[in-house]
């Protein structure tokens, strides 16, 4: 009787400490895992059974809920942000489109010139010019060998060649100057385009 009495003794004991280690799974700062760790060592063993307290179960499947939930929450946050991200971007990139398709019209109109309605490159413009100015020049040099007597209009024309040929460079080095400074905001565009990528990436 002794015997039995002391061993029922012992085990309200035990079961007392064990209990209290399966309620540490509900304080403290542990992870899902440690606390179903605390619950099942903490709890007594009865057979190939496990007995756990209610209010230590459900204490551990609020804390488990109440996880779960702020995970959701935390994703539904990271969610919105990358929507937020790509919306951005989007736009970004629209707006990137924009600008090039606008460098493009102005790299084309530094690059070609309309005469008569047509649209020539400024470097077939510039043979056509060359080709007419030299097809003038070898009229007036006919001109020149036929006509001796008139000198005093052929010192006009000569006057008249002298200007075309002299707006004509001025207006040559206007384009080159326009070209390169195009060319130089384009570089930039494409600089700050670069930048840009490489920000987002």
């Amino acid at each position: 009787m002794k015997w039995l009495f002391l061993t029922m003794f012992c085990l309200t004991v035990l079961g007392d400490c064990f209990s209290q280690k399966a309620s540490d799974a509900l304080q403290g700062d542990y992870s899902l895992r440690d606390r179903y760790y605390l619950m099942k060592s903490g709890s007594q063993t009865y057979g190939v059974y496990k007995v756990i307290k209610q209010n230590v179960l459900d204490g551990v499947w609020k804390i488990l809920q109440d996880s779960v939930a702020s995970s959701k929450a935390a994703l539904k946050s990271a969610n919105a942000s990358i929507n937020d991200l790509t919306t951005e971007l989007n736009q970004t990139k629209t707006v990137l489109k924009e600008k090039e398709q606008s460098m493009e019209e102005i790299l084309h109109a530094s690059t070609h010139i309309s005469v008569l309605g047509l649209d020539l490159a400024k470097g077939a413009f510039i043979g056509i010019v060359t080709v007419t100015i030299a097809g003038l020049l070898v009229l007036l040099g006919m001109i020149v060998g036929r006509m001796r007597l008139q000198s005093n209009s052929l010192s006009e024309r000569n006057l008249a060649v002298k200007t075309l040929t002299s707006e004509f460079e001025e207006y040559k080095q206007r384009a080159m100057d326009k070209q390169i400074k195009l060319s130089r905001e384009l570089q930039d565009e494409r600089n700050r385009l670069h930048a840009l990528t490489r920000s987002s990436g």
